[in-house]
């Protein structure tokens, strides 16, 4: 052997001690574990396979006439070797022409040969002792006749062109419409016959064929749902690696999909909301949940950050038992240092710290990224088309599906197919919003999770308050409370200037006695040429809060034309009466007119797709906010009046929103 780039022979053996000669005659002793662990170690003039472990697990897929077979082989063999076969009783002697002490190896080779001959074997000296060899190199595993072992091909003995062809035909119809495989074999046809010419490449009978694509095209989807195939093609190549957090708040994922529900919007209106959820990753907690009409926008993402960072109120008709005092959060030791959790429901409050979006245009405006960027939350954009970066979020969505949906009138199955007869909506986007924040804290937050497991109890699954309370009391917790003014930092946010007429904005003019001190004047920002920060509500257009750059505070400016509306409106009802104007061949622009569009749009409950409209409208302002109604400025009576204002001090008025203390206290 080779030891320490020197040359050894072994001379002795006691134990586990090896007693080695090296090329100089110098002796040394051993340890045997120490030599077999040595790096420097290498048998000399042996096979690269001496000293590997015979493959046990693949002799299960041995047929039972072979397994017998190759045990019988492993008998012979080794009385060849030792004298006596492996099963023979120690204490007796071997066979006269088998004893090693009087008869050599030949000879013992030659004596078996005869003896299986003998028994109708079709087996020469030649056979035993390749046999003796395989057996010294893969023990049991290499008497076995691997002619029985052979793994098939999926393909057989299919041509390889037709094989590349149907490949290659299988890879582009990833993004079309679902096909039979009778199409597929006439483009397979054709493209060979492109190729190599025609009738140069025979193709197989039909059902050889089918049994060919069956066979390729296995976990690919290719004649089901196109939605699971195209979903298949985008998984990444190689092992999956799945999101994972040690604490809580590491990693949120945040999405938005449309509920299988239909809600009653208003006036008889139904249609499906859009929920958007954001999930911690430790706990698979939902830390907040927003549903909204369709068209979900940058603020409610917005909406949803702050609804994080508020702890979930115990409402009027829930259980006592959902209280948060209820479970194993340790609610007396979060209490000393967050007073906001003493009528808490059973849902823990998560700080985030990183939050994974996708490339959604609510989640990659500016809004959502600024009110991330003002609370120091790091935002991880997933890859393009690449659902599997937030499988967690994506996963939880159809377990809302299957947990909470179905059990709801109004369900409409994951797509038509699964769709009943007669669906009709029974709630309203309130009430089933009251209901989901509910089912959230009693059966999500309550029941044991698979993918949360501690490793001190690894089988038993835990839920997410119990991974909360884990997981706490070992990070710790620090309150983020947010009050009116950071709500409106949430909102979306425009520059203007402020003129004599007030603040223009998509052909509605904003005006107050409070922007007298700010009118023709720069705001000194100079990365915007001196116009002034103004933020706005998309679901209700009728005032808009301007930042005053001297003293930080906020102007709530009413728009001018707002008492020709009767009710609030959101951005996509103004724009529906716009488009109502131009279709007219009115001036869309006039905001006047747009205004008494926009009322008689409102009250057109009956009138089609202006119906739901309306509905959208009015139910976008129900659920969003568990807050008190927006503060309202003075406005102009009509044109004269806004004239003739007299010079006042610029009026702030304090915006109380998300006041999470004030909340609590109406508890």
């Amino acid at each position: 052997m080779r030891l320490d780039d020197r040359l050894h022979a072994v001379v002795g053996l006691s134990g586990t001690t090896v007693r080695l000669l090296d090329e100089a005659g110098s002796a040394s002793l051993v340890l045997l574990s120490h030599l077999l662990a040595s790096e420097g170690f290498e048998l000399i003039g042996q096979g690269v396979d001496q000293g590997r472990m015979p493959p046990f697990a693949l002799l299960d897929i041995v047929p039972e006439r072979e397994a017998e077979k190759a045990a019988a082989w492993e008998s012979h063999v080794t009385e060849v070797e030792f004298g006596k076969p492996l099963d023979a009783d120690p204490t007796t002697p071997p066979r006269p022409e088998y004893d090693p002490a009087s008869h050599t190896v030949e000879e013992r080779v030659a004596a078996k040969a005869a003896e299986l001959r003998a028994i109708g074997w079709q087996a020469s000296a030649g056979t035993v002792q390749r046999m003796r060899r395989r057996y010294r190199e893969q023990g049991l595993w290499g008497l076995v006749d691997h002619r029985k072992t052979r793994v098939s091909s999926p393909t057989g003995r299919a041509d390889d062109r037709v094989v590349s062809a149907i490949a290659e035909i299988l890879a582009s119809t990833t993004n079309e419409s679902t096909g039979t495989r009778g199409r597929l074999r006439r483009r397979v046809e054709a493209l060979l016959a492109e190729r190599h010419g025609p009738g140069t490449v025979p193709m197989p009978s039909k059902s050889a064929f089918y049994r060919l694509v069956e066979a390729m095209s296995e976990g690919t989807h290719a004649f089901g749902e196109a939605t699971s195939r195209r979903s298949a093609a985008r998984r990444p190549q190689g092992a999956f690696t799945p999101s994972s957090a040690c604490r809580p708040g590491e990693m949120v994922q945040i999405d938005t999909t449309p509920l299988d529900v239909l809600v009653v919007l208003e006036d008889g209106v139904s249609g499906r909301p859009e929920l958007t959820i954001a999930v911690d990753v430790a706990t698979r907690t939902i830390c907040a949940a927003v549903l909204r009409p369709a068209g979900t926008k940058a603020v409610d993402a917005a909406l949803l950050l702050a609804k994080m960072l508020v702890p979930e109120p115990l409402r009027p008709g829930w259980s006592e038992a959902l209280a948060m005092s209820m479970t194993l959060i340790p609610h007396q030791r979060l209490l000393e240092l967050d007073a906001r959790l003493e009528q808490a429901a059973a849902k823990p409050v998560i700080v985030p710290e990183t939050i994974g979006i996708d490339h959604g245009k609510v989640f990659v405006s500016n809004t959502f990224l600024t009110a991330c960027r003002s609370l120091g939350v790091s935002v991880q954009p997933s890859r393009p088309a690449t659902p599997t970066d937030k499988g967690i979020v994506e996963r939880t969505f159809s377990s809302i599906n299957t947990l909470f949906c179905q059990h709801i009138p109004g369900y409409t199955g994951s797509n038509t197919t699964r769709r009943g007869a007669e669906v009709e909506a029974v709630w309203t986007l309130a009430e089933v919003d009251d209901l989901l924040q509910e089912w959230i804290v009693a059966c999500w937050q309550q029941r044991p999770h698979e993918g949360l497991r501690s490793p001190f109890l690894p089988g038993r699954p835990m839920s997410p308050n119990d991974a909360y309370a884990l997981l706490v009391s070992r990070t710790g917790y620090l309150p983020m409370p947010l009050s009116g003014p950071d709500y409106l930092e949430l909102l979306p946010a425009l520059w203007r200037s402020v003129n004599d007429y007030g603040i223009r904005v998509d052909h509605r003019t904003y005006n107050c006695p409070g922007l007298n001190p700010l009118r023709r004047r720069s705001s000194g920002v100079t990365a915007k040429g001196g116009l002034w920060e103004v933020h706005y509500d998309p679901y209700d257009l009728s005032q808009i809060w301007v930042r005053d750059a001297r003293t930080g505070k906020w102007i709530t400016v009413p728009w001018t034309h707002r008492h020709l509306v009767s009710a609030p409106f959101a951005d996509f009802t103004w724009r529906r009466a716009r488009d109502l104007l131009a279709m007219r061949g009115q001036d869309d622009t006039n905001q006047a007119a747009v205004a008494i569009a926009v009322d008689q749009l409102l009250t057109r409950a009956e009138s089609g797709p202006d119906r739901r409209i309306a509905a959208r409208t009015r139910a976008a302002l129900e659920p969003a906010r568990s807050v008190p109604a927006l503060p309202q400025a003075p406005a102009f009576e009509d044109a004269e009046d806004e004239a003739t204002v007299p010079e006042q001090t610029s009026s702030v008025i304090p915006f109380g929103v998300f006041d999470a203390f004030t909340d609590g206290s109406r508890l």
